[in-house]
């Protein structure tokens, strides 16, 4: 079942895939800028704590999904040298910014390459790749349960799905601060930084429209996932779940 992203309800998945192809191909190039400020520089620690929870050696073959303005993939590059990284995203204009890393050597030397791809409909063969990464990503996608089968297929038997999201603060009274972050914050940040705060009016509704941590795992496991876990960062504003296919 396809849903709208910003409510969780029940609606044609081009609705939301065409409003985040329209979103994020406007902001692009200001997209890292947004991160750095809105997040006061914790989304660098939320990545690290990513890598550290990654399973990924140099001799596997690297899939990131949404992977944006390539921090994802860079940061795999950087710590882990693996033997190659695939950086997906649906937006080109996103993925133009992070082929000007490329240019600047921010790869580290690992080959690199990029291409559109609706994680829903996933190009590659079955059991291609060793892990997959995923930072912000699945919150955006209308069929969920879609794009986890298809993550699902492409890797091989024995690997990983690390997944970065925005997440539920457990506690109450941090819960009730993050929202009013997330409904006044975030698109007054956007608006400011972008000139599209109803795109990140759009954002903010999503994140609160998304499942807990608990409810991202059971998507996962109906997926066929097994052993997934999950750590919470900044009072779990932000989650690295990790989701390993069976052998």
């Amino acid at each position: 079942m396809s849903i709208d992203t910003a409510t969780g309800l029940e609606a044609p998945a081009e609705l939301s895939s065409e409003r985040v192809r329209d979103i994020f191909s406007s902001i692009a190039r200001k997209y890292e800028r947004f991160n750095a400020i809105s997040s006061f520089g914790a989304y660098k620690l939320w990545l690290a704590g990513m890598m550290r929870q990654a399973p990924i050696l140099e001799s596997h073959d690297v899939l990131d999904i949404a992977g944006g303005t390539g921090d994802v993939t860079f940061a795999v590059a950087r710590t882990k040298h693996p033997r190659h990284i695939q950086c997906t995203d649906l937006v080109p204009e996103m993925l133009d910014v992070a082929r000007m890393h490329v240019d600047k050597g921010d790869g580290a030397g690992v080959p690199i390459d990029f291409e559109v791809v609706d994680a829903q409909d996933i190009p590659y063969a079955d059991a291609s790749y060793d892990v997959i990464t995923m930072a912000y990503g699945i919150r955006n996608m209308p069929d969920r349960p879609r794009a986890l089968a298809e993550m699902f297929r492409v890797l091989r038997p024995g690997g990983a799905l690390v997944c970065l999201e925005f997440s539920t603060p457990p506690n109450g009274a941090w819960r009730a601060l993050y929202h009013f972050y997330l409904r006044h914050l975030i698109p007054f940040w956007g608006g400011l930084i972008t000139g599209d705060k109803d795109g990140f009016v759009y954002l903010a509704k999503s994140i609160k429209a998304f499942p807990n941590q608990e409810g991202l795992a059971a998507l996962m496991r109906e997926a066929g996932f097994t052993d997934v876990t999950w750590k919470n960062y900044t009072g779990g504003i932000a989650a690295v779940h990790v989701a390993i296919k069976p052998e």
